[in-house]
């Protein structure tokens, strides 16, 4: 069992990325955490040295058994979970007209269903101890559909609206929910977490197929930090107010400042428009 004075972690998708570094950040905290995998082969170096604080776990958010035994095998270790991370998930890019519904299909099972799954069987214990946080990892494509990013785009923000709501339910019960929104940041996401189907009609040269190429060209060479994305999330998690919201990477935050700004003009500049769509008041 875990002390009280230590937080209990829960993270998905740690073989690399945001929850690799993160993983690291904690453990070395000294904080018990629960690292997981598709094979808990690829996160074994991670409890290595940790034995006490660690434990490493093949889940696959996708098989609904498998979600059940990891919350199972943590709170049997760990007494319970204090911070569940989803961060498991991967991109897909396509033009909208270009998709493939298999691929669609996949994507969300992971990044959305997935996550909604895993969710759930961990909130039973946090609503019983009237305290826990969830910190879901979208992306600034949660605010922003980029073209070739449409699908992926989709599955974010049906994040984002999921957890609206839980933030809204979970408020009352000592549960809190954050959104983690990144921009570009120098992990291997295009290189391993990142599908295409490749467009190949024309008239999305100057819009999807450009971006797509851009995002693998730009790989290694991002200005966001992994490691800082980690000190912020962990920071975001001993605040007793912690936002809803967490956009990271200068290109996030601008990209989102602006995104906001441009969505209240058109509210405001519609917004007789829209009033007038009610049942006149007698």
């Amino acid at each position: 069992m875990a002390s009280e004075n230590s937080p209990v972690w829960f993270i998905t998708g740690c073989s690399t990325g945001f929850g690799l570094e993160l993983a690291k950040l904690t453990l070395a905290r000294g904080w018990p955490t629960v690292v997981t995998a598709r094979d808990s082969l690829r996160v074994a170096d991670l409890a290595k040295g940790a034995e006490d604080h660690a434990l490493a776990l093949s889940l696959d958010v996708t098989d609904s058994a498998q979600v059940t035994a990891a919350v199972e095998a943590a709170e049997a270790r760990f007494g319970r979970i204090d911070v569940l991370v989803n961060n498991a998930g991967y991109g897909y890019q396509s033009s909208i007209e270009e998709g493939d519904d298999a691929e669609i299909r996949a994507q969300f099972d992971a990044n959305v269903f997935g996550l909604f799954a895993l969710t759930r069987a961990v909130l039973p214990g946090m609503r019983a101890r009237r305290r826990g946080h969830v910190l879901n990892i979208t992306s600034v494509a949660g605010f922003i559909g980029f073209p070739g990013s449409g699908y992926y785009a989709a599955s974010k923000h049906a994040v984002e609206g999921f957890s609206d709501a839980l933030a809204a339910e979970g408020r009352p019960l000592g549960i809190k929910v954050t959104c983690i929104e990144p921009g570009p940041f120098r992990t291997d996401w295009a290189g391993r977490s990142l599908k295409q189907t490749k467009s190949k009609i024309a008239d999305y040269a100057d819009t999807a197929a450009a971006r797509m190429a851009s995002t693998a060209a730009i790989s290694g060479t991002q200005a966001g930090d992994p490691v800082r994305a980690g000190e912020a999330m962990i920071r975001v998690t001993e605040e007793a107010n912690p936002p809803r919201h967490l956009v990271l990477g200068g290109f996030g935050v601008n990209a989102v400042e602006n995104k906001l700004r441009e969505r209240l003009a058109e509210v405001e500049a519609w917004r007789e428009v829209g009033l007038a769509t009610d049942f006149p008041k007698e």
